[in-house]
């Protein structure tokens, strides 16, 4: 009954462009109104992805990316609070370190790769480093502002309270600061995804993935492969979000926020 009743009362309004996108794809292609090489039919590319999750390196190439994303993610987070959390306490380093992190993250992304490339070369820590790179900066932004922004008050208390370094941290900082914090990881979580899937195309080797699958589709020019590679990459990114979300509005309950 309660899951009758939850659907019942979900907001289904969200549906209707992907399901009018769907029915205008199919209308298109099934009238031959388009040319279906390039524009194939849904149904080809279900029959593909049949064929492909059942007999192909589906599962291996999702496992790839998800564990190169993931390893990416923690490596750019953990560096991102660490370095956030240092500048944001001290003005002795924001002073040496601030100006050079602040020119850096000027520096495009991709502009990384070359260098990346030339280091480590294209196999999977070159992959991982650029999707630390990717998700250490908007937590390091957001972890610096975060500490920034905590009432001078609450230091005095702890001062009065003659807490410890470790105990400043974590029993005042980072939880004063984890709004700030939880915005910056789930903005790299989903810049670490966009990252893995980038690796993937421009650092290409054999090694299984999402990306690598589009790469093979484009090469045998299989656009049902295409499609259905993109589709996958679009859901994988949409479930990233929305449990950064949840999980985000779990924690911040306290503020009013609804899971």
């Amino acid at each position: 009954m309660s899951l009758i009743h939850n659907i019942r009362n979900r907001d289904w309004r969200g549906a209707a462009l992907p399901a009018g996108l769907l029915a205008a794809w199919y209308a298109v292609t099934a009238l031959e109104w388009v040319n279906t090489k390039l524009i194939v039919p849904p149904e080809k590319v279900v029959q593909v992805a049949y064929k492909y999750v059942t007999h192909g390196n589906f599962l291996e190439a999702v496992a790839a990316s998800l564990t190169r994303d993931l390893s990416g993610f923690a490596i750019g987070s953990a560096a991102g609070i660490l370095l956030g959390i240092v500048l944001g306490l001290s003005r002795w380093t924001e002073r040496i370190v601030g100006p050079t992190f602040n020119t850096l993250k000027h520096i495009s992304l991709f502009a990384w790769l070359p260098l990346i490339s030339s280091w480590l070369g294209t196999g999977n820590s070159a992959k991982i480093l650029f999707i630390a790179l990717s998700a250490f900066y908007p937590v390091a932004i957001n972890t610096f502002e975060g500490v920034r922004g905590i009432p001078r008050t609450q230091l005095e208390v702890a001062r009065v309270y003659a807490f410890t370094r470790w105990q400043s941290v974590t029993r005042l900082i980072l939880p004063a600061a984890t709004p700030q914090i939880l915005t910056g990881l789930h903005l790299a979580l989903i810049y670490a995804w966009m990252a893995t899937i980038g690796a993937e195309f421009l650092l290409v080797t054999a090694d299984p993935g999402l990306g690598d699958t589009v790469i093979k589709g484009r090469a045998a020019f299989n656009v049902e492969l295409i499609v259905f590679g993109m589709l996958i990459i679009g859901l994988v990114g949409a479930f990233f979000n929305h449990i950064a979300a949840r999980i985000e509005a779990r924690l911040l309950v306290w503020r009013g926020d609804k899971a």
